[in-house]
């Protein structure tokens, strides 16, 4: 076989390396092609004599690439409402994700799982966060022993990592991972739920959920922890992909790589230098108020969402812009200063793998998808914004926790503070939705934007697909797009079958159906159900520490999930949950509660886990499973 000549060092070779008297002289041999599975003797072709006169060898065929499959790339946002950058009418300019959406596609019906490590396990399956035990989050203080809860994604349920790297791609990580068991994240591992475990060659980021952008705690590249060299973090990984990449692409020019660019941007702490925020100086003093009113008209007038809408009241949580201090409107706006520098910085970086794709001739045959945002704007900031730490909105009096954000203003966004953005501007990202991260049964909690790019299969520049997607729906499409087929096995174990649904038959037909017809939702107990344009929801909060209250009003619900407030909304005519129809239509209402609880059997998600349990931690004391 031609495999055998191609890849192993003949006989001859053989006897001169182990004759000669210096390592020096032995032969030097190409080794190509490479990714040759190991020989099962089960299905063995070639024979086994007892000498190698009465013998023939035979090779598995190297895994290989398709003719012209193209490279891939995956960019996720963290923390990034529908309306916060310019590329879907919110007033953050992104430049380059303009020009990846005005010559591609702009998805504006599409959702993620609600929260970080549920909707990162689910794009990487292609399958519900539960059903690959990522109900919460890998962390010892979230996970539960529970096979919805426990953190630890199976291997019959592979990573697209491990499904491209069958097809003979190479493929890279860089930034945050999040779905690695906190007890598995130390220099002793294991290291088979770190990215190099679940399919990629390199990674370069972080583990956890979330870091400092100038001082990671823990930085780790392949299996190793190092030091950080004192840069912005995002800059950091995106050298590090160009230079895999680079790395790549000259040991192995016609090979194609699989990129997951994954930068811990925008979430917490907002940390980015002036040259970004000052950008954005005075940008914002007229306020949330007026911001959500200027980026709905935009939406509706570039048709990302319906010509029908409304926008809904700001919440009660929220005050009218007007009626603040002129101390704290200052305050405020530097927060939202910051973060839209940040959001333009990362957008930035996103570019300069751009260009050097450009540069080295691979981006013309290369399949972009763009994910802004894992979940909706934070609200984690809580009303009136964080900077340091110390300074806990859950344990100071109001006045003071302000008066002490006001002192430290030249901090906001710096390296030496620790930065979120008021409450006010996470209802502002999220324009037109209702809510915010972690909040599972609304929109503005799961409904983000999508680009995809790929103009040799892509005609329409410049589209908008209105199809309903889910955040696991990246995997298939991404295979069919790619031309790829599924791995049957990988190491050796069968591989379950994928739960999200193909986008690419609306690549270029706007009019195709959606094929992801119904999906559940479900953070923290607060859950929500999707079929066929309609959805129904609950609400459910009985954490003893409301992030979004000063302790003077701080309440704790019922514990009872079964008196827990049902809305129902008909998303083909009310897309953002502005009209609850529950008692109108209580029938259509049971109908979608029972097959809430038939997805909750299926996926594992009960039992329900709500703060209360997390944050006693009355579900993961290690002791008892001893």
């Amino acid at each position: 076989m031609k495999y055998a000549y191609q890849r192993i060092i003949t006989l001859s070779a053989i006897a001169v390396a182990f004759s000669a008297p210096a390592f020096a002289q032995l032969p030097q041999v190409k080794v190509t092609p490479a990714n040759i599975a190991p020989i099962d003797p089960a299905t063995y072709k070639g024979v086994e004599g007892k000498t190698l006169a009465e013998s023939k060898e035979w090779w598995n065929k190297p895994l290989k690439a398709p003719k012209g499959a193209p490279n891939i790339v995956w960019i996720l946002l963290d923390d990034v409402g529908f309306g916060a950058s310019g590329t879907f009418g919110g007033l953050i300019s992104t430049p380059n994700f303009d020009t990846l959406a005005n010559n591609g596609l702009r998805y504006t019906n599409f959702h993620t799982a609600g929260i970080c490590a549920p909707t990162r396990s689910s794009l990487l399956t292609g399958r519900n966060h539960h059903y690959v035990h990522m109900g919460n989050f890998a962390h010892a203080s979230t996970a539960a022993g529970f096979p919805g809860y426990d953190g630890r994604i199976p291997p019959d349920k592979g990573t697209i990592a491990e499904a491209l790297r069958a097809n003979g791609y190479s493929t890279f990580a860089v930034g945050k991972w999040g779905v690695t068991p906190d007890e598995d994240t130390t220099a002793v591992g294991p290291f088979d739920r770190w990215p190099t475990g679940k399919g990629f060659d390199h990674h370069f980021g972080f583990l956890e959920s979330a870091t400092d952008q100038y001082n990671p705690p823990h930085l780790v590249e392949d299996n190793f922890h190092i030091k950080p060299d004192g840069r912005n973090l995002n800059e950091q990984i995106t050298d590090k992909a160009i230079a895999y990449i680079d790395a790549a692409h000259k040991a192995a020019p016609d090979q194609p790589f699989f990129l997951y660019y994954a930068p811990g941007a925008t979430h917490a702490p907002h940390q980015v230098s002036h040259e970004w925020s000052d950008l954005y100086k005075g940008k914002f003093d007229e306020g949330w108020d007026v911001y959500r009113e200027k980026v709905f008209e935009n939406q509706k007038k570039a048709g990302y969402i319906p010509a029908y809408a409304k926008l809904p009241e700001r919440n009660e949580r929220i005050q009218a812009w007007n009626s603040l201090p002129a101390d704290q409107r200052k305050l405020y706006s530097r927060f939202m200063e910051v973060y839209a520098g940040y959001l333009t910085y990362i957008d930035h970086q996103v570019g300069r793998v751009i260009s050097y794709l450009k540069a080295s001739g691979q981006f013309d045959n290369t399949l972009v998808f763009v994910m802004i945002g894992d979940n909706g704007a934070s609200k984690e900031g809580t009303v009136h914004g964080t900077i340091n730490p110390k300074n806990s909105a859950l344990t100071t009096p109001e006045a003071d926790y302000i008066k002490k954000n006001e002192s430290d203003y030249e901090t906001i966004g710096t390296p030496e503070a620790s930065t979120n953005y008021p409450l006010g501007w996470a209802q502002a990202a999220n324009t037109p939705f209702k809510y915010w991260k972690s909040d599972a049964d609304a929109e503005g909690g799961t409904h983000n934007p999508l680009i995809v790019y790929y103009p040799k299969l892509i005609t329409e520049k410049g589209g908008i697909r209105t199809q309903y997607g889910h955040v696991s729906d990246i995997f298939p499409t991404t295979i069919e797009a790619a031309g790829l087929k599924l791995p049957e096995y990988v190491k050796g174990i069968k591989q379950d079958t994928l739960q999200g649904k193909s986008l690419f038959s609306s690549f270029n037909n706007a009019q195709a159906k959606s094929l992801h017809t119904q999906q559940y939702y479900y953070i923290f107990t607060s859950r929500s159900i999707y079929k066929d344009g309609w959805k129904a929801e609950a609400a459910h909060r009985p954490d003893n520490v409301d992030l979004l209250n000063f302790p003077k009003e701080k309440t704790i619900p019922e514990r009872n999930y079964d008196k827990d407030v049902w809305k129902l909304y008909n998303l083909n005519e009310d897309f953002n949950e502005r009209v609850d129809l529950a008692k109108k239509y209580p029938e259509k209402l049971k109908e979608l509660k029972d097959l809430f609880d038939a997805e909750a059997k299926k996926n594992h998600i009960y039992p329900f886990i709500d703060r209360d349990d997390i944050n006693n931690k009355r579900i993961h004391n290690l002791e008892n499973n001893n």
